[in-house]
This record gives structure tokens, sequence and C-alpha cells, in this order.
């Protein structure tokens, strides 16, 4: 855990160099330091940041640090630490899980989205325009054409989405004093409209809120860290749950996850090789 953040520190800066032509620096570790300090100092390329910022980053890494064992990258960690192998194996399983664009990804699309609505959306304040692109997002007209509004909806939560409420609590002063108050303000008229409109085009409520991905893509930009980092960061903050998880399997469970599947498809009847 507490390497990590310099692994992805490195990795990115060779990632510029090879992939963006640019130049590389690294910089020494920053001692008695936090771990979004520590973020902080090794991207930035002349090391200074504000307490206000590393607060921030703070945050964010708490309420991403662990979402419960039925998530995709969690149970992938127990999965493998259910099979006696080790701790590296284990965190690098759940690392490509979360790599996945429908797990990790999330905030990204919602950076993309916002970049569409901040193009085609002309006043801010007009809730009126700001739904009726929302309603061509849904029919897949407008944004990537996907029929999704990004940052809105989670499996668990339908009420309220925890994490979003204390995140955006903190996000909102930075993102004025950055000059990204304008978008952020687009966000909260997102979280404020789609839930109705969702319910508009399906004809039922399920239960729509917005989700930690409504905000969090935005504050790393005001952070001034580049999408490239999005996920990375993602995977540095769940370590500690994945870990958590891995020790509990290891100490409590005693036997391997085999997960049993059944056929529910139609029998259909055995067609010799010759008549097919």
């Amino acid at each position: 855990m507490a390497t990590l953040p310099s692994v992805m520190s490195y990795a990115y800066q060779v990632k510029r160099r090879v992939y963006d032509r640019e130049s590389m620096y690294f910089h020494p570790p920053l001692e008695n330091s936090s771990t979004a300090e520590s973020i902080l100092h090794s991207l930035r390329k002349d090391t200074v940041f504000t307490d206000e910022e590393a607060r921030l980053l703070d945050i964010c890494l708490m309420i991403h640090a662990e979402h419960g064992g039925g998530n995709c990258s969690t149970f992938t960690s127990r999965v493998l630490s259910s099979s006696g192998t080790d701790t590296y194996s284990a965190i690098a399983a759940a690392i490509g899980a979360l790599k996945g664009p429908r797990h990790g990804g999330a905030n990204i699309k919602v950076e993309e989205m916002l970049g569409y609505m901040c193009e085609d959306i002309r006043d801010y304040n007009d809730e009126d325009e700001i739904a009726a692109y929302l309603r061509k997002l849904l029919a897949g007209e407008a944004g990537d054409r996907a029929g999704l509004i990004y940052g809105m909806g989670h499996a668990v939560y339908t009420k309220s989405d925890p994490r979003a409420v204390i995140l955006k609590k903190y996000a909102r002063d930075l993102a004025e004093k950055k000059g990204f108050g304008d978008e952020f303000h687009l966000l909260e008229m997102v979280e404020k409209l789609a839930p109705a409109l969702v319910v508009e085009k399906i004809g039922r409520d399920t239960g729509i809120c917005a989700n930690v991905d409504l905000y969090s893509g935005l504050v790393y930009r005001t952070l001034g860290i580049t999408p490239d980092l999005y996920t990375p960061l993602f995977a540095l903050a769940r370590t500690a749950g994945w870990c958590a998880h891995r020790i509990e399997e290891l100490t409590y469970g005693n036997r391997i996850i085999r997960p049993a599947y059944k056929s529910v498809v139609p029998h259909i009847p055995y067609v010799d090789l010759n008549d097919r």
C-alpha cells in the first residue's frame, strides 16, 4: 500500500516519455507526508501543492477506499486469496478487474459527457435547455450516443450515495477557486434533473441518484490530475479494502471460492454431427 503511489507516479512518467513524447521528472518521496501529499508532490513538476488540495485528494482516496465485498475488483481479490496465492497476485488481479471500463472508468465517462455538455449548452442556468440536452443523451442522440447519463445510478445506492454527498461538499470551494465553477454547476444540474428524466423515459421510478463518479472526475481535474491517472488513483485507494478482504478471507474462509453455474437455456436435443 505504501509503495503503490510511487509505482503509479514513476510508471506515469515513463508513459509520458514513451507515448506522449514528453520529458520525465522523478522526485524523491516526501518524508513524513500523507499518501495524498506524496502523490501531489510526485506528480507536479514543481512539487508544490496546498493543504486544501491535499485534503481534498485525501477525502477522494478515503471515500473510494472500499465499497463492500460485492463489487468486481474486491470479489476478485477474495477469489484469488481463497486459492492460497500470494498478496501480489491477488492485488494485481483486482487491479486488472478495476482496469475494465465498466468498473473503473465511470468518472472518465462523466468528464467526457461534461465536455459535450459544455460545448452544446449555451446557458448553464437554463434548466429547460439542460433538461432537453439530457433527454438527447438518454435517447442516444448526443454525447457518445450510448443512451446513458454518466454519474447517475448505482447498483446499491438508490436514495443517496453518501460518498457523492461528502465529495460534493468539499469540492465546491476548490472548483470555484480554480475556475471550474460553471462545470461544477452543470454537474449539480445533472444531479437535480436526471432522476425525473429517467423516470419519464422508462415509465417507472428505479431509485436513481448521483453516484460518487459524477463529481470525482472534476475534482481530479481541479487538482491538475490527468484522466490517465483517474483509475490508478482509484486502485491506490481500493488497495486498503482489497487487503482487508484478503486478510479476512485467509483468516476465516479456509476454503476455495468455487462458483457453481446452472444453465437456464432451453434444452436442445442433440443433433448428430453428420446431420448438422
